[in-house]
């Protein structure tokens, strides 16, 4: 059988936090010690290799007794404060008896946005690269705010993948594969290949996946997406399933592939489209939504129905239809009551009528990233 992809020079991997946890509430060292060791075989075939692992707040959970995930981000960071400890320790144990060291690295999406501390986080990776160590990456959970509340390791991993110009990222769950339904329901079949995610039928597949990980399948679908548009090929597979790490790199039809892109998307469009976090949302009418989607335009505040959100100037914003779907993503020319303003207003009379400096568009095209779906 033909392999599904070469072999990838740099790997992502990214691994859960319910694929961690074990039936005591406290970290499965058994099931880390696996995993580790599926690494290490990985190093020693030619494959590079980034971990992005969560399990801080899972590990925390089980030293402080608490049996479920805590609902307040206070008690999230306790968690992980307590836990992040426990974690890179069970890897180094690991590591040290094949004489290999781990390389604790902590980000937020704030490392992303900021394009100083972009370059430098990319030049550490690669220079821990160099030096034959095996980056671990978690989220700043201990003191991150809108990262713990949406659970982005997921999409964190995706983002590594893009920086490092990864070819591959293997997003390790505590389910098979993506579905063509809840896999809970009768007859539910397994998806192998996607080639295209705007192809999916994504009011079918779950949310929110066990008590213990924030993920879900849906933001699984968005990190291939990311990596997918970086040009890298992404897998969805079974953390728990005997030595599933050295089956995915080799190319076996393991889980769910999505196939990459076979060209990179620009790097600020991705950062645009994906890594900011959007302060708002602008509704546009069936026309504009068309026209942006088909022309790649501009968007004019003729098409804006309304706007709502905190935004100011340059914040990331999403574009939505009128069917409430995300059209597109972008960096404001307005703050929202300008925009509120704006709507409705073709670019003459906005001039005329508010005066010369609202004669710009809303959002400039190529301050622009359109969704296909």
């Amino acid at each position: 059988m033909n392999a599904r992809f070469p072999r990838p020079a740099l790997a992502v991997v990214k691994v859960g936090s319910s694929s961690l946890r074990g039936a005591d509430g406290r970290l499965d060292q058994a099931q880390v010690a696996a995993l580790t060791e599926q690494v290490v075989a990985a190093r020693a075939t030619g494959t590079r290799v980034v971990l992005v692992s969560s399990g801080a707040v899972a590990a925390g959970m089980g030293l402080l007794g608490l049996d479920r995930r805590p609902l307040d981000l206070p008690t999230l960071q306790a968690a992980a404060a307590v836990g992040q400890g426990e974690l890179i320790q069970a890897y180094q144990q690991v590591l040290t008896g094949h004489g290999a060291t781990a390389a604790q690295i902590l980000l937020s999406q704030d490392d992303f946005i900021h394009r100083g501390r972009y370059l430098n986080a990319r030049t550490t990776l690669h220079r821990l690269l160099e030096l034959d160590a095996l980056p671990i990456i978690n989220e700043n959970d201990a003191v991150a705010t809108d990262e713990l509340a949406y659970g982005d390791n997921d999409h964190l991993a995706a983002l590594v993948t893009s920086m490092l110009d990864a070819d591959l990222l293997v997003l390790l769950s505590d389910v098979a594969g993506l579905y063509d339904r809840d896999p809970r329901e009768a007859g539910a079949q397994l998806i192998h290949r996607v080639d295209d995610v705007a192809e999916l039928d994504l009011a079918r597949i779950g949310g929110v996946g066990s008590y213990v990980g924030s993920g879900g399948m849906r933001t699984k679908v968005g990190s291939a997406r990311v990596a997918a548009a970086s040009a890298a090929h992404a897998v969805v597979a079974d953390a728990r399933r005997a030595q599933v790490l050295p089956q995915v790199l080799a190319g076996a039809e393991i889980g769910t592939w999505f196939v990459a892109a076979p060209h990179r998307v620009e790097a600020r469009r991705l950062w645009i489209g994906y890594a900011l976090r959007a302060h708002g949302r602008i509704h546009v009418d069936a026309g504009a939504a068309q026209a942006l989607r088909s022309r790649g335009v501009s968007l004019l505040g003729v098409g804006v129905t309304r706007a709502d959100g905190r935004f100011g100037v340059g914040d990331a914003v999403e574009v939505v239809g009128p069917a409430g779907a995300v059209v597109a993503r972008g960096l404001s020319n307005y703050e929202v009551a300008d925009v509120v303003r704006l709507a409705g207003r073709s670019t003459g009379e906005a001039a005329a009528e508010l005066g010369a400096g609202y004669a710009r568009e809303v959002i400039h095209r190529d301050d622009l990233v359109v969704f296909s779906r």
